[in-house]
């Protein structure tokens, strides 16, 4: 079936665009441009150009800058095309056209065929709502002196970033505190557990099981505050900067009126900008979020491996504690079943980290009054945090929510830990310590049997001493 088209002109001139797209010609050179890896922008992406162009509708208009146009023999009045946009934006905040948003993230110009994506499709679909045809000869809003009117790429690109990364933030660290509360949870009901501490993966002194978890609870706690933290500097907008800072093509009162009203159409809390200037030329608010993100990924790695770790054997490993068996492991091996969700939680980790590294350089690429780089910065945290929140819960619900504990052989470990002996330093001295763990060890004997033997302890002394509950509890046995 030939697929049918309309011809769309811009200053370059005439392009074929297909006959039911809301985007127009720019939009279509763009696709044709870049062709590079099949990618598009995620929703958050597409949901902050869109309140941004609600905005900047509503604001234009209340500042009386939309004009009335003859087309026709009718007079379009510029209350009705601001009405029209708001509409026709609404309805893309509302989830509606997001197959329209068609261009590759990675492409050129800072992003000006993201910009002019919107602008065309709200455009397309503000002139249906004042009753002209995507094929009209003519219509009366234009993509961009009225959609982006006031705007430029430059201003309007980073502020999309910071609005998306704020939409799903709320969601990440929701997603965090369900973790972080399964892992407080596991440690509670872990706590009576005592086994053996492990440093350099040696025996090392004993530790409650629970007490592990309790670290994992309170590291993925710190991460979450954080993320939080960092991001405070995305509250900070730079809309009304236009080109380079200097606000150019805006109304004075631009400016501030944007950000009011884009806070109270998506209920965030936002900021005017103290330097239109810096808004426009850095991109390091958005390098330290993703520098926190990743920071977590590296946090969440350690302990997805500590999973692994305790989780190993069964038969021939520490086997500490249970994971659910979700799937089978192996196409040739029966019985066999992985830890599946640690080993997924690590390699969505380690996507976040390198996406991490492609934000760092990107952001460090700008020149003079603008950083070109944004769509890529912009794709790869929006990336960042939808992997997230999806490796979190997932983690959480299919692993960490119910793994069990094995008190037989984490208890059958460390009654063979002859660094037991750590406790008695106080009373028996660091060298006759270290002849009693080297003799333990060598005649797989337990510590209390070695000490009893030389003489250094009666058997009142020993039970006191190597009582290893209280050696998780710390302090100087005696």
């Amino acid at each position: 079936m030939v697929e049918k088209y309309r011809i769309e002109t811009d200053s370059l001139g005439e392009v074929n665009v297909p006959a039911a797209a809301y985007w127009g010609a720019q939009t279509q050179r763009a696709v044709e441009n870049f062709q590079i890896s099949g990618l598009k922008q995620y929703p958050a992406f597409i949901w902050g150009m869109a309140v941004i162009k609600r905005a900047a509708a509503e604001v234009n208009s209340g500042l009386d800058l939309f004009q009335d146009k003859e087309l026709d023999g009718k007079t379009i009045s510029g209350d009705a095309m601001a009405q029209a946009i708001m509409m026709a934006a609404d309805e893309i905040l509302e989830g509606e056209m997001w197959d329209q948003f068609v261009v590759d993230p990675i492409q050129a110009g800072a992003g000006t065929s993201h910009n002019m994506n919107t602008n065309e499709v709200i455009a397309n679909r503000a002139n249906e709502h004042l009753g002209y045809s995507l094929d009209a000869a003519q219509k009366p809003v234009h993509p961009n002196d009225h959609v982006n009117m006031a705007q430029s790429t430059n201003d309007t690109i980073p502020t999309a970033i910071r609005l998306g990364c704020l939409w799903r933030l709320d969601e990440l660290l929701a997603a965090l505190d369900g973790l972080a509360q399964a892992l407080a949870e596991k440690a509670a009901e872990f706590d009576e557990i005592v086994k053996s501490g492990r440093t350099h993966l040696q025996d090392a002194v004993p530790v409650r099981l629970g007490q592990e978890f309790g670290a994992y609870a309170r590291a993925v706690e710190r991460h979450e505050e954080k993320i939080a933290q960092a991001a405070e500097g995305l509250r900070r907008l730079g809309i009304g900067g236009t080109a380079t800072g200097t606000g150019l093509n805006a109304h004075p009162a631009y400016h501030g009126r944007m950000v009011a009203t884009l806070s109270r159409l998506s209920s965030l809390e936002l900021q005017e900008s103290d330097n239109l200037f810096e808004s426009m030329q850095s991109m390091s608010d958005l390098v330290y979020f993703s520098g926190a993100l990743r920071n977590l990924a590296q946090d969440l790695v350690r302990i997805a491996n500590d999973f692994r770790l305790l989780s190993s054997g069964p038969s021939t490993g520490l086997d500490e504690i249970r994971l659910k068996a979700v799937q089978p492991g192996s196409s040739i091996m029966p019985g066999k079943v992985n830890p599946v969700m640690a080993e997924m939680l690590n390699m969505a980790m380690f996507q976040v980290i390198g996406n991490d590294l492609t934000v760092m350089m990107a952001g460090q690429a700008g020149q003079l009054e603008l950083n070109v780089m944004m769509p890529i910065i912009g794709y790869n945290l929006f990336q960042s945090m939808d992997v997230i929140i999806n490796a979190v819960n997932t983690f959480n619900g299919r692993c960490a929510a119910s793994v069990k504990a094995n008190q037989e052989k984490a208890e059958g470990w460390l009654a063979k830990n002859a660094i037991l002996v750590t406790a008695l330093n106080p009373v028996i001295g660091y060298a006759k310590g270290a002849e009693v763990a080297k003799e333990a060890m060598a005649a797989n004997r337990t510590v209390r049997e070695v000490v009893l033997e030389k003489g250094y302890l009666t058997p009142e002394e020993a039970d006191r001493l190597l009582n290893v509950y209280a050696m998780t509890e710390g302090g100087i046995q005696k």
